[in-house]
């Protein structure tokens, strides 16, 4: 009795987390087009036999519960986009799963990880408004120590402020967007003129020029990153969107050694004190190990070492000495600045042709590492049965009697030619039987044709 009546509460307490997980995540189906504008809507648009769907499934349970508990006005939703084609097709999507949150006649993507934290902190920061107020010193205080990377317009209204939020309202799925008074700001602080942009980060704040920077949506795009950055695979697809070069340090982090550390100290000095040489152009950072770089490159990079790469046009560029002072590495970056210095790779026809065969390679060998048995089923039985094919075609019997008459054609001889050579054959084997009888015929006529001669003679 006592175990059926625990799994009787087993049984309750499943149901109601199931409840609770469809109570947070809703299913959307095409009434959904004509409902969303009344909310604002965070939707995963997935497809069922997608594994990166179907691993994303328990995360996505816990944003909708997260959101949920905390009061965000966020609603969380999924969407069988292939269900659902022509819906998925009006909101961009292209892939799954595919994160968008939904607010009014904005869409945005989510491109981060895919993890509870970011989407969470993805979906606070793009529901709320663009532009956010600081009201007092000590708010700006407390934003200024929980980012790394601070925005701020400082100003009252104006032009610059219109382009301001229009930015905010484009690149908020990146950053934060704050304004505050003048008052607002440290008494440290001076600024050149008010109204200003101002971007706070590495220890110090810039302020935007339109003259020297460019457009504000192109400066912020820029500067949304600290000067210098631990840089992964993820971080180094976000900053190909700033349009810079990357200038990393490849090191071992785990077990670092002096040249590891002189190298690291070194493009940290030249992404401070450079900053106004090199800030436009460059981003700076370093990557643990060479295993990435690796397979971006198709080669082999040592560690420690110095790569800078063009993520727009895959290219990238090698000291050709080495960097042992922080002269060497100014004059490297230099020299890939103002174009003297030997550019590698590229996204030329030879290039993807070798991307095609380096990738093949590299999936067909993490095959076989990963479990041997499986990469000899999955490479091995298909080149087998193609050998045995081959083999089967190139030593198959052909007729014998178009073998026999191909091999006569070849020697010149016909049907009849074979049978008049055989004739002949035989007549010249009878002859041979029949040549001792002959001769003696022969000699014997001539004998008698000797005797009749001195006959004749007498009578005449």
């Amino acid at each position: 009795m006592a175990q059926v009546t625990a799994s009787l509460l087993c049984g309750a307490v499943v149901a109601l987390l199931s409840s609770a997980v469809l109570a947070v995540v809703e299913d959307l189906d095409q009434t959904f087009k004509d409902t969303r504008m009344n909310d604002i809507w965070l939707v995963d648009f997935y497809a069922p036999w997608c594994g990166y769907c179907k691993k994303l499934e328990p995360v996505w349970a816990e944003v909708g519960a997260e959101l949920k508990g905390s009061g965000s006005p966020v609603r969380v939703g999924k969407m069988d986009a292939t269900a659902y084609s022509g819906m998925s097709s009006e909101f961009g999507v292209r892939g799954y799963p595919t994160i968008k949150l939904l607010k009014g006649e904005l869409a945005y993507n989510y491109k981060g990880p895919r993890t509870k934290d970011d989407i969470v902190e993805f979906a606070n920061r793009v529901s709320g408004p663009a532009v956010r107020p600081l009201p007092s010193k000590q708010m700006f205080e407390h934003m200024l120590k929980r980012h790394d990377v601070l925005f701020v317009y400082v100003g009252g209204e104006s032009p610059l402020k219109e382009k301001y939020i229009d930015v905010a309202t484009e690149l908020i799925v990146y950053t934060y967007f704050f304004s505050a008074s003048e008052e607002a700001l440290p008494e440290s602080m001076s600024l050149p003129e008010i109204p200003s942009v101002v971007v706070f980060k590495d220890g110090s704040y810039f302020t935007y020029d339109e003259y020297e920077d460019g457009s504000l949506s192109s400066w912020i795009n820029k500067e949304r990153f600290q000067g210098y950055l631990q840089i992964d695979g993820f971080t180094l697809y976000e900053l190909g969107e700033t349009g810079k070069l990357v200038a990393i340090a490849v090191i071992d982090d785990k077990d670092p050694s002096e040249e590891c550390i002189r190298l690291k100290s070194l493009i940290q000095m030249v992404a401070k004190d450079y900053r106004q040489h090199f800030n436009r152009d460059f981003q700076f950072g370093h990557m643990d190990g060479s295993d990435y770089i690796n397979s971006l490159i198709m080669g082999e990079v040592k560690v420690p070492s110095v790569i800078i790469l063009n993520t727009s046009n895959e290219q990238y560029f090698l000291p050709d000495g080495p960097t042992d002072t922080l002269e060497d590495l100014v004059d490297f970056i230099t020299g890939v600045l103002n174009g003297s210095a030997q550019a590698y790779g590229g996204d030329g026809i030879v290039q993807r042709v070798k991307r095609v065969v380096f990738d093949a390679r590299s999936t067909i060998m993490s095959v076989f590492r990963s479990s041997p048995v499986l990469g000899c089923f999955l490479f091995g039985l298909p080149l087998g049965v193609i050998s045995l094919m081959c083999y089967g075609i190139c030593t198959a019997d052909s007729d014998p009697d178009a073998g026999d008459m191909e091999l006569m054609k070849r020697e010149g001889f016909t049907d009849e030619e074979e049978e008049e050579e055989e004739e002949e054959e035989e007549q010249r084997q009878t002859a041979q039987l029949e040549g001792p009888e002959n001769d003696e015929e022969e000699e014997e006529e001539e004998v008698e044709e000797e005797e009749k001669a001195p006959e004749q003679k007498k009578t005449d």
